[in-house]
């Protein structure tokens, strides 16, 4: 663990891990020219948390025309002071670490931009402006192996004590920024943390003020709290806080609905606890959305009480919804044709003796052989989230293994590099049995030596085999009908053994 010592109001730090050369050479650049600069923000307590930060965020007195000065490959197109050097050469991977002149900010009057963004003379002030403790740290380089963490916030306490607290008053903080209020949320999840009560008071009290904030900005952090290892809490909390409601108002409709003998849990849990498995399993964003959206439709369908209750069409009510909330959240047009799909048919039925190539054939049309292993992710979110999963690993591996079968390319004629028509203008002859048994000879030389598909050689091939005998020919492609079918025998065999299924 890193050694913090605290000498009169500051912490010294000797830590063990390593500030990259890129960051420190900023901070030593803008010191030498005479201006303060730290390292600041969310980078910190990462730093101090021993996790390695994806980005490092650079805060100094220089105003952005002074940055410049000091590093030329850099860029400032924002009101928000903010310089973004490049750092690194050609012959390595650049880097772009944000410098910001200290700053502090005036009225939110819409919840989401500053009205206007000043310059700030010290430190105090541009880290009095920040979300939450514990990124309202600063982090001063004074030699290799020793630097001063800046706590004015009791930061470090807060980190070490697991907490989300406000820089100051929180009803201030969330007044500046709405987005704040999911910010709060999203650390909660993706750190561990709880949120400090002042804090949590103050996000249920102003939670409409979310309302202002445009999807984007909503649907960016919805993302972050769906990829957190605890994302099903997150998506409580939100809620908890009354959130949700402003989000995904749709989910909350589930909240204690009931469900029938298939389920142990109501609706709005089972949600819950479907992306819980998604989310310990460490499945993609898309398969998390549809673990948590695929039964978003019951409420609207349910019909009867109890054990006996039923949801007729509630996967494609919930196709439709889905495609509604995230359009209403600006997702990307191919993020949801491809949630929508998994809601759409998680409900597949599938059983090794009831179910024919055909069915699986058609489901496999119907979503994409790409989407195939995501919807069966799915569907195990939704068994293990019912609370009462059947077991069912056999029926699973056989359904692998019959949709890889009807996925694969079947092995005929249309594999070769020439035609029947090529065969007929070749061999000057018209339209009859004698095709078909070239192009069979010829898919056995290509199966037993896939070089062999190229043009200029199977041509050759078409002008040896049009002089030999018809009942030579017969006889060779009799024993190529026979080559393929071990072929496909094998394939089928292999395809079993991968699948461990007979």
């Amino acid at each position: 663990m890193n050694q913090v010592v605290k000498i009169r109001n500051f912490y010294y730090l000797v830590n063990k891990m390593t500030i990259p050369r890129e960051v420190k050479s900023v901070v030593e650049k803008l010191k030498k020219k005479g201006f303060e600069a730290y390292i600041v923000g969310g980078c910190v307590r990462d730093f101090l948390r021993e996790k390695a930060p994806k980005d490092w965020d650079v805060t100094t007195k220089a105003r952005p025309q002074e940055i410049q000065k000091v590093f030329p490959k850099s860029f400032y197109e924002n009101r928000f002071l903010t310089v973004t050097v490049q750092t690194g050469s050609k012959e390595e991977t650049l880097k772009e670490i944000e410098i910001t002149t200290f700053r502090s900010e005036a009225k939110y009057t819409d919840k989401r931009h500053p009205d206007e963004v000043k310059f700030a003379k010290t430190l105090k002030e541009d880290l009095t402006r920040r979300d939450f403790t514990i990124n309202a740290m600063a982090l001063d380089l004074l030699r290799p192996g020793l630097n001063k963490v800046i706590d004015l916030f009791d930061g470090e306490k807060d980190l070490k004590n697991r907490t989300i607290r406000a820089v100051g008053n929180p009803q201030e903080r969330f007044s500046e920024d709405a987005l704040r209020m999911m910010r709060a949320v999203r650390f909660a999840a993706t750190l561990g943390f709880s949120i400090e009560k002042e804090t949590k008071e103050a996000i249920k009290k102003n939670s409409p003020w979310l309302q202002a904030i445009s999807k984007e900005r909503v649907r960016d952090e919805l993302i972050k709290i769906i990829m957190a290892e605890t994302a099903a809490k997150g998506v409580d909390l939100l809620r908890e806080l009354g959130l949700l409601k402003y989000i995904i108002p749709e989910l909350e409709e589930g909240y204690g609905v009931s469900q029938n003998k298939h389920h142990l849990y109501e609706c709005y849990d089972h949600s819950l606890r479907s992306l819980d498995y998604a989310a310990r399993q460490n499945f993609n964003k898309e398969v998390r959305l549809a673990a948590l959206f695929h039964d978003i439709a019951k409420p609207r369908t349910k019909r009867g009480e109890g054990r006996d209750a039923t949801f007729y069409g509630h996967e494609v009510v919930g196709a439709r919804m889905t495609a509604q909330i995230m359009t209403r959240l600006k997702f990307s047009k191919k993020e949801i044709e491809k949630v929508v799909k998994l809601v759409r048919y998680h409900l597949f039925y599938y059983n090794v003796a009831e179910v024919g190539e055909a069915s699986v054939r058609r489901l496999v049309r119907q979503v994409g052989p790409e989407n195939m292993e995501e919807l069966l992710q799915v569907r195990m979110a939704d068994r293990i989230g019912s609370g009462v999963p059947k077991a069912e690993p056999y029926k699973l591996r056989h359904l692998k293994y019959i949709i890889e079968k009807v996925s694969q390319d079947p092995i005929s004629a249309k594999m070769l590099k020439v035609s029947g028509e090529d065969v007929m203008k070749m061999l000057k002859i018209k339209p009859g049995p004698e095709i078909g048994q070239v192009l069979d000879i010829l898919l056995s030389y290509v199966l037993a030596d896939p070089k062999k598909n190229k043009k200029d050689l199977l041509e050759k091939e078409i002008k040896r085999l049009g002089r030999l005998k018809e009942t030579e020919l017969k006889k060779l492609a009799e024993k190529a009908a026979e080559e393929r079918g071990k072929v496909e025998m094998k394939r089928d065999e292999m395809t079993k053994k991968k699948y461990w299924v007979t």
